[in-house]
């Protein structure tokens, strides 16, 4: 036998004024309740400010692109993407110059920043986005191993590039690397 609780209206408005004010101490940190996801809060930030974005995706082989563009409407704000995977497309459609590639290697802020800045300029966006590492199981040196990523944006706040280390297999890995760029990416569009 199950007994229902009764919530009487004085409590459930506790409850709900409870509920605002832990939803505006976290804010910074989540960005829904339920069914809510971070490429449709991402979708209402941008359309809301009217910015657009370019991305530029290298290991993640257009996975953030996908995502965001799971959102209808998103139409409205993402302009377009490229899958730079090789260095020469990383030089010949997002104008990293192929000797920042020699010097730094392709996985490196240099370059994640140069893609950031490069695709804003190339879609002529307000944000540009670029996104390079290494998914793995292969690909890894003595000081880039499995799992570096760096995430580069250049935007009217200015550029910034963050780097990262994951672990797991190839799919989990791309997938936290789409997960930290869309953080990052909301993070961003929220400080316009």
């Amino acid at each position: 036998m199950t007994t229902k609780s009764h919530i009487t209206v004085e409590e459930e408005h506790l409850l709900a004024g409870r509920e605002k004010q832990l939803q505006q101490q976290i804010a910074d940190y989540t960005w829904g309740l339920d069914n809510d996801t971070i490429e449709a809060n991402i979708g209402k930030i941008l359309t809301e400010k009217q910015l657009t974005i370019a991305l530029a995706e290298s290991c993640t082989g257009g996975l953030v692109t996908s995502r965001i563009t799971d959102i209808s409407g998103s139409s409205n704000y993402l302009i377009g993407s490229i899958i730079c995977y090789t260095n020469k497309i990383k030089s010949d459609f997002v104008n990293v110059p192929s000797q920042i590639i020699i010097d730094y290697g392709a996985v490196s802020q240099q370059t994640a920043l140069l893609l950031a800045t490069g695709i804003r300029q190339k879609f002529t966006a307000t944000i540009g986005m670029g996104i390079t590492g290494i998914a793995g199981p292969t690909g890894a040196t003595p000081t880039k191993p499995i799992g570096t990523v760096f995430i580069a944006i250049d935007g009217p706040c200015g550029i910034q590039c963050k780097q990262y280390t994951f672990s797991g297999q190839r799919t989990d890995i791309k997938y936290c690397i789409s997960q930290a760029a869309l953080h990052m990416l909301r993070q961003y569009t929220l400080s316009l």
